[in-house]
Formats: structure tokens, C-alpha cells, sequence
């Protein structure tokens, strides 16, 4: 049965399923659909997705059915979620970017390194004709196989093993994604590209990661940085072999004084998430010639910039946050909740949120001003994420030289 059989059989049997629902089922799907109509005009039609098919595919997958039951109520927002054994389901734009960047086709064979939860996969099934996927983690990989079977997706294919070693008995393949983040590109995933093929990988250390669309010519890879990027660890020997470690007694920013030159896209180095932010040059910034600009007129749309970071909460027990800030008719946006603020999360090993804190809210008009604050760091935190911007407030925001002290 070709893709569009089976995604109309898929249909068919949701809409008898829909017949037989009781009212409480018909409401919570309902519910669901809404929640994902919102993802899809917040995380990818506002966030600049514009490829229609890979809309609507974003529109049809049920991302709440690739998430644990406790966090289904978090399904449709536009952030990563964990789905056990250190791992997590990707953010929605995340998703839909990388598809979107590969260009499928309906001849396509994709290859996806990381399966993870499955969604990603299910996202490309109805855009390709055949997805190969291949998770290193067997129990992620077994539940991610028993979901896509369990919903209909037959056209994508889950293995067991190794994903920087590729899928040799399938290649070569169209396209490749690989949501995991390598210091560099394996070269048996370059080998089993087909010519002319596109690849979408993150490479770079730990934190400081940078997505690519990599394009196969004459046997080798043409590379265009696209923008700042943050994968969760990988699993195993890959991950420990890094050559360049993050150091969780040292917590540091990365660019905190947005200095250095912009990648080709435009985005700015080190800070991922990228949403109504530039790198604004003025001789007056307190530190060096640049800042980071934060503007938006419609309340509840997002400005912000991200950076993840190594803090180890049972020895750095205190951090201090500091930074330059300026801000001009800054206004709540849809309720005083959606203000500017320097905020910091916390995760623990297994990437669930602990308390956070920040710095702030900001309203109103204020020049240039020095903010600062000294956090209590939970001992179970093993990550943090650093957050700036306006967060649906209305105005313009301008941050400069955001620094972190660890005290233990």
C-alpha cells in the first residue's frame, strides 16, 4: 500500500474509532486538536516554517500519543519533554525545522539517527515514502517501535544499534536527520548519502552546538550553518569520547556579550531559540560594540534567546547572575505573567525541571542599568538553561555582558 493508502486508512479507522468514542473521549480529543492547531501557529507558522506539506504533517501528528501520560498536558507546547533514560522528545519547531530543511519528497527514503520517542519519525512518514530510524537505547527504541506500529505509521522502519554507524542494508539514502550531536559528521552516514542528498545534523561540543544542512556533491559535503542548536547528550562511548568536556564546578555563558560575528544565517553564535532577537551595534553598549535586542508588538509572542549549560547542584551551591539591561515601553502581554527576565532552570539527571529562578520582571523605561542576583542551585540539578527575553511582553529589550559566578 503506497503512503497515501495508508495514511487514509489511518484516517478511516480514526474516523470510526471517532463513531465509538464516549463524550469524555470525543472532548479530550478535542482538546488535543486545538492545543496542536495553537502549536502549530505558535512553534512553526510564526516561528517561519513555510513549506505546506511539512504544516500540514505537523498539524496531523499527535504528539501527545509520543510523550509520557503524566506530561501529555505539556504535549502541544513548544519545548523538549523527557521520555526516560536521559533522553527527550524534541521540541516542536525543532522538529518541524529540521524536516522542513531536508525538503522531502514523496520518493524519498530518510534516514533519521535517534529515534527517541518516535515523533520525529511520524512526522516524516507521511512526507516520504519510506523512513529508517535507528535509536541506541533499546528500551526507547522497542516503545518507539510498539507507538509508530500501534498508530498506523508502516512505512517507517526502527532498529536497535548503533545510529553513527548508519543502516548499510538500506542505503543509500535521499536525506538523513540526525538528532543527536556528534563533534563531527560520522563518515559512514556521508558514505551512505546518496549523491546530491541533504543531511541536517547538529555538531559541535556539549553546549555550543550548531545545526547544519550538509549537501553531498562530487562525493563530498558542502556545509551552511544554520543556527545555534542544543541536542541532549548522546548515549555511550560517543558521548564520553568528546574531546572537549563541559566542566559542571565551572558554570560559565558562552558569547554573553554577543561579540562574536553572526553565523551565515544571521543567528547569533552560542545562543539557541532564537525568536525576535538581533545583535544590535551600538558604541554605547557596556560591553564591547553589541548587544542583544529583544523586540515584539504582539502580546504573547515570543522573544527570546536560550543557552544550556553543566552545573553540578551537590557542589556549586550558590550562582550569581548578572547582566546590563535596557528596556523601552515595556508592557505585559496577554497577563502580568508574560514580562522580560533573565531566568534560570534547573534540570536533574534525568532532565525533568526543578524550581527556577530569575532576575526581574522589567516594565516600563529604564536606560542602561547593572541587575544581579545570587540563586540557590538545587542539589539534584546536572543542567541549567539560561533564558532572556521579553516572553510575550510588548516593547523592546536590550541585554549586555550576562555573566555566571558558581559559589560553593
Amino acid at each position: 500500500m503506497s503512503t497515501l493508502g495508508q495514511r487514509l486508512l489511518a484516517c478511516a479507522v480514526a474516523t470510526v474509532a471517532a463513531v465509538n468514542a464516549s463524550p469524555l473521549q470525543a472532548q479530550t480529543r478535542a482538546a488535543y486538536e486545538a492545543a496542536r492547531e495553537q502549536m502549530v501557529q505558535a512553534a512553526v507558522l510564526d516561528a517561519g516554517v513555510t513549506n505546506k506539506r511539512v504544516i500540514e504533517a505537523m498539524r496531523a501528528t499527535p504528539r501527545h500519543e509520543f510523550v509520557p501520560r503524566l506530561l501529555r498536558k505539556d504535549a502541544y507546547k513548544d519545548m523538549s519533554l523527557p521520555i526516560g533514560d536521559q533522553q527527550t522528545i524534541s521540541a516542536p519547531f525543532v522538529v518541524a525545522f529540521m524536516t522542513e530543511t531536508i525538503d522531502p519528497q514523496p520518493a524519498d527514503k530518510v534516514l533519521e539517527i535517534g529515534t527517541g520517542s518516535g515523533y520525529q519519525a511520524a512526522v516524516l512518514s507521511g512526507l516520504v515514502k519510506e523512513v529508517y530510524t535507528i535509536e541506541i537505547v533499546e528500551s526507547l527504541g522497542r516503545t518507539a517501535h510498539a507507538t509508530l506500529q500501534r498508530l498506523g505509521y508502516q512505512n517507517v522502519h526502527v532498529k536497535v544499534g548503533d545510529g553513527f554507524a548508519g543502516w548499510p542494508d538500506h542505503a543509500p539514502f535521499d536525506k538523513i536527520i540526525v538528532t543527536c550531536s556528534p563533534e563531527s559528521v560520522p563518515q559512514p552516514l556521508v558514505d551512505q548519502l546518496k549523491e546530491g542528498g541533504t543531511m541536517v545534523i547538529p555538531v559541535g561540543s556539549r553546549y555550543q552546538q550548531v545545526l547544519y544542512v550538509m549537501r553531498k556533491r562530487d562525493g563530498a559535503l558542502r556545509t551552511e550553518a544554520l543556527h545555534p542548536t542544543l541536542f541532549v547528550p548522546m548515549t555511550g562511548s560517543a558521548e564520553d569520547a568528546r574531546k572537549v568536556q563541559p566542566d559542571p564546578l565551572s558554570p560559565t555563558i558562552a558569547n554573553g556579550g554577543f561579540e562574536k560575528a553572526l553565523l551565515e544565517s544571521g543567528s547569533m553564535p552560542d545562543w539557541y531559540y532564537q525568536r525576535l532577537v538581533t545583535r544590535a551595534a551600538d558604541p554605547r553598549a557596556p560591553e564591547g560594540q553589541y548587544y542583544a535586542s529583544f523586540a515584539n508588538t504582539e502580546p504573547g509572542r515570543p522573544a527570546m534567546a536560550m543557552q544550556g549549560l553543566a552545573i553540578d547542584g551537590r557542589q556549586v551551591r550558590q550562582l550569581t547572575v548578572s547582566a546590563w539591561v535596557k528596556y523601552t515601553d515595556v508592557r505585559p502581554g496577554r497577563d502580568n505573567n508574560e514580562l522580560p527576565v533573565i531566568a534560570v532552570t534547573f534540570y536533574d539527571q534525568n532532565r525533568a525541571a526543578l524550581p527556577h529562578s530569575w532576575i526581574g520582571p522589567f516594565r516600563g523605561t529604564s536606560d542602561w542599568v547593572r541587575k544581579s542576583e545570587t540563586f540557590r542551585v538545587p542539589p539534584e540539578a546536572r543542567e541549567a538553561i539560561v533564558r532572556l527575553g521579553l516572553f510575550g511582553a510588548v516593547g523592546e529589550l536590550g541585554i549586555d555582558d550576562v555573566r555566571l559566578e558558581g559559589h560553593r
